[in-house]
């Protein structure tokens, strides 16, 4: 008899812990739901990379992004990771549909070696914040680069 009711317990807690695992899963798509009901940015790329640049160089690059969402899209701010890079974007609220630019100037001056730049942009997308990045390797200035320009 101690053996059937330790099996039935088991069971239970077996159970038990099978159904509390798959409650987390629909807590985790319903961000996806909103995200479908409500702004979406999407870019077309979100890493860009220059390649090699000399020290002093100022690159720029223009990330495009669509409103892949059923609500109007707008940007509140751009945030960069230090004072080299300059970011601009759209101002004016994207409708569903519509398009708009994130556009981030770096200045190479005072950096050496391997840069990766993140810029976070802050929106009423309903999956929250988004993240592009800028890449690139800043060459020393030599006498020989200096001469080119």
């Amino acid at each position: 008899m101690k053996k059937v009711i330790l099996s039935m317990v088991f069971a239970a807690l077996v159970a038990g812990g099978a159904s509390a695992q798959t409650q987390p899963k629909t807590q985790a798509t319903a961000p996806q739901e909103q995200a479908k009901n409500g702004p979406a940015i999407t870019f077309e790329e979100t890493e860009h990379n220059f390649g090699n640049i000399t020290q002093g160089d100022v690159v720029e690059y223009t990330f495009k992004f669509k409103n892949t969402g059923t609500q109007p899209l707008v940007i509140d701010r751009v945030d960069v990771t230090c004072g080299c890079t300059t970011p601009n974007w759209t101002k004016e609220p994207v409708a569903p549909g519509k398009t708009g630019i994130v556009n981030a100037k770096f200045n190479s001056a005072g950096k050496l070696g391997q840069q990766k730049k993140a810029i976070t942009i802050h929106s009423n997308a309903a999956a929250g914040d988004a993240y592009v990045y800028i890449v690139t390797d800043v060459k020393e200035k030599t006498a020989a680069s200096a001469q080119k320009q």
